[in-house]
C-alpha cells in the first residue's frame, strides 16, 4: 500500500493525479495546506505501519517530523520526499529525500514534474503524450514560465482547477489522461474559461485601486487584500507598478500571506522565510503570524492607495522628449523631462529638484517611491503646458 501527502494547489494535486494513475486503488491521497501537513505526518508515524510506502510531495515537514521520518526510514520504513523549493534543499542529505529546484539544463522543476520522472523511472507509470503535456502545463504554471512562453493553456489549467472541487478536477483529469492521446480542454471548458478570464480582468482592475505602498526593511512593497486569483493578481500588479520590489497579498480569512515579484534580483522566498514561510524566488507565502499582521495589516491600515497612472493618454506619455507630468494625492505637480546633457531632471511645483537621473526609468522609480505619484491625464497635461508655455526647460 501507498500513502501520498501533498499540497492542495495545482502542483500538489498534479502529484495526486499521477499517483492514482500509477497505483490505482493501492494508494490513498491526502491534500494538505502548508500548516496541515505536519499533523498528517505525525498521525501516519503514530498509527501507520512500515508496510505502507509514504510519499510526501510539494510540501516540507518541520524539524521534529524530519527527525522522526529519518528514524522511521532507518527502522525499515519506506518513505520518499519529493520537492522543488529552495527552502527544502537540506532534505537531500537523507536517502529518502529528493529536492531539485532545476534540472541539469537549468529548467525549473515542479513537484509534479519530479514525481512524474520518479514514477516513470521506477516503472510504476507508463509515459504518454497526454501525460507529458499535462505535467508540462503544471510545471510551466507553477514556475511562471508560462508567461515568458506565452502559454495561456497553463494559466487556464490552473483556472479550471479553481473552478472545480479538487475531487471533480481529479476525476476529470484521471479519465481524460487515461483515454486521450493529447491533453485538451473541451468546448464547454473553453467557454467557461473565457468567462473566467473576463472575471479575472475585472477583479484585478478593482484590486489595483486598493493597492497601498509601504517600505519594508530594504524593499518597497505593494500590499493588497484579496481572497482570489493570487498568482494572476500578484503578476499584474507587479507589472503595473514595476517600481515596487514585490507584492504582498493578504488573505485574512485563511490567515495567509502571499508574496509575488516580477524582478530577478528579488527573492521573495527569503522574505517569506523571515515569517516562517517559504516557496519560490518569485512566488512564496507564509502564515499570518503576529509579526506579519503588525507589519502588513496594522501598520498599513491607515495608508491610502497608490494613485493610478492615466491609461488612455495620447500626449502625456512616459519618456516623452517634451516631458511627462505626474501628480500625487496632495496635488503636487512633478514635471519629468530630459535636460540638454542627457540627464533626466524633475521640477516639483515649478521648482527644480536637486536629484538628476541617467534614465527615465530611474527618475520615475524615484518619484513613485518617494512621492507616490500617478501619471496625469492628458487634459491636465495640456493645461499645465499652456499655463507655463514658454518657460525654458
Amino acid at each position: 500500500m501507498y500513502r501520498l501527502l501533498s499540497h492542495n494547489d495545482l502542483d500538489g494535486v498534479g502529484c495526486g493525479i499521477l499517483a492514482k494513475l500509477a497505483l490505482g486503488r493501492e494508494v490513498s491521497v491526502r491534500y494538505n495546506s502548508v500548516s496541515g501537513l505536519d499533523r498528517e505526518v505525525e498521525y501516519f508515524l503514530d498509527h501507520g505501519n512500515k508496510g505502507t510506502f509514504l510519499f510526501i510531495t510539494d510540501l516540507s515537514v518541520n524539524e521534529k517530523n524530519e527527525t522522526r521520518l529519518e528514524s522511521f526510514y532507518q527502522e525499515g520504513g519506506k518513505v520518499q520526499f519529493i520537492d522543488h523549493h529552495k527552502t527544502s534543499l537540506h532534505f537531500n542529505e537523507y536517502d529518502w529525500g529528493h529536492v531539485a529546484v532545476e534540472d541539469d539544463v537549468g529548467k525549473l522543476n515542479s513537484a509534479t514534474s519530479l514525481f512524474y520522472d520518479y514514477l516513470v523511472e521506477q516503472q510504476l507509470l507508463q509515459p504518454s503524450k497526454a501525460l507529458t503535456e499535462f505535467v508540462e502545463l503544471i510545471r510551466q504554471y507553477d514556475t511562471w514560465e508560462w508567461e515568458a512562453n506565452g502559454n495561456e493553456q497553463a494559466k487556464r489549467l490552473n483556472s479550471l482547477f479553481f473552478l472545480l472541487s479538487i475531487h471533480q478536477f481529479e476525476e476529470m483529469m484521471i479519465e481524460r489522461l487515461s483515454i486521450s492521446d493529447r491533453f485538451y480542454f473541451d468546448d464547454f471548458e473553453t467557454k467557461l474559461l473565457d468567462m473566467e478570464d473576463d472575471k479575472i480582468i475585472r477583479y484585478i482592475r478593482r484590486k489595483r485601486r486598493e493597492l497601498i505602498q509601504k517600505q519594508v526593511h530594504d524593499y518597497y512593497a505593494g500590499i493588497v487584500h484579496a481572497e482570489s486569483y493570487h498568482s494572476e493578481l500578484g503578476n499584474e500588479l507587479g507589472k503595473t507598478y514595476p517600481h515596487l520590489d514585490y507584492i504582498v497579498i493578504l488573505n485574512l480569512g485563511a490567515k495567509r500571506v502571499g508574496f509575488r515579484t516580477i524582478h530577478d534580483d528579488v527573492d521573495v522566498s527569503d522574505v517569506a522565510s523571515t515569517f516562517g514561510g517559504g516557496g519560490h524566488a518569485k512566488a512564496s507565502g507564509c502564515s499570518l503570524t503576529d509579526e506579519a499582521y503588525q507589519l502588513f495589516v496594522a501598520e498599513s491600515f491607515p495608508l491610502k492607495p497608490l494613485p493610478e497612472d492615466a491609461y488612455r493618454n495620447r500626449y502625456n506619455v512616459k519618456e516623452s522628449s517634451f516631458g511627462t507630468l505626474y501628480q500625487n494625492r496632495e496635488e503636487d505637480w512633478f514635471f519629468l523631462y530630459p535636460a540638454r546633457d542627457g540627464q533626466w531632471v524633475i521640477e516639483k511645483n515649478q521648482t527644480k529638484m536637486p536629484e538628476t537621473f541617467a534614465t527615465f526609468t530611474d527618475a520615475e522609480k524615484f518619484l513613485k517611491r518617494q512621492h507616490e505619484v500617478g501619471l496625469a491625464r492628458d487634459d491636465i497635461f495640456v493645461h499645465f503646458l499652456m499655463k507655463h508655455y514658454g518657460k525654458e526647460k
